[in-house]
């Protein structure tokens, strides 16, 4: 059964990039890789990294993150105005009350920390974010069959 990942990331997109190339390493037929952006430079870099097809700003995300087996990108994501103030109330609420699985990279941002966890660097990060999606792919697929 074919599951959609959603890349949310926003800014550069630097990340989002990051995390669909460790996506892409993975040989997954039954994978969409679907890149949401918080803007339209965002959006264009993790569609050009690999992502199936993408849209951008507040509304697309609300709408689109309920379509999502698996939300993979940067904490600030579901924390409102972090991301340089890209990231606005509905867009965090609708990632955080999403049906699928949320897998968040915990990275540091302005004005907000996370105690007791390491700082990893970002590639690390986003290779233990892809590690945790194909434990929690695993399991999925043997929910669905």
């Amino acid at each position: 059964m074919k599951h959609t990942v959603l890349v949310i990331d926003g800014m550069g997109g630097g990340i989002g990039v990051q995390i669909i190339g460790k996506l892409k390493e993975l040989e997954d037929r039954d994978r969409e890789i679907v890149a949401l952006g918080t803007n339209a430079v965002a959006t264009e870099r993790m569609v050009k990294a690999g992502a199936l097809r993408g849209a951008s700003g507040e509304n697309a995300i609300r709408v689109s993150v309920r379509t999502g087996d698996f939300i993979l990108g940067p904490i600030g994501i579901v924390i409102v105005n972090s991301l340089m103030g890209e990231i606005t109330t509905g867009m965090a609420e609708a990632i955080l009350s999403a049906p699928g699985e949320r897998i968040l990279l915990p990275l540091q941002n302005e004005h907000f920390f996370l105690a007791g966890l390491d700082q990893l660097p970002l590639a690390r990060a986003c290779d233990r974010a892809v590690e945790i999606y194909q434990t929690l792919r695993a399991e999925w697929k043997g929910k669905t069959g």
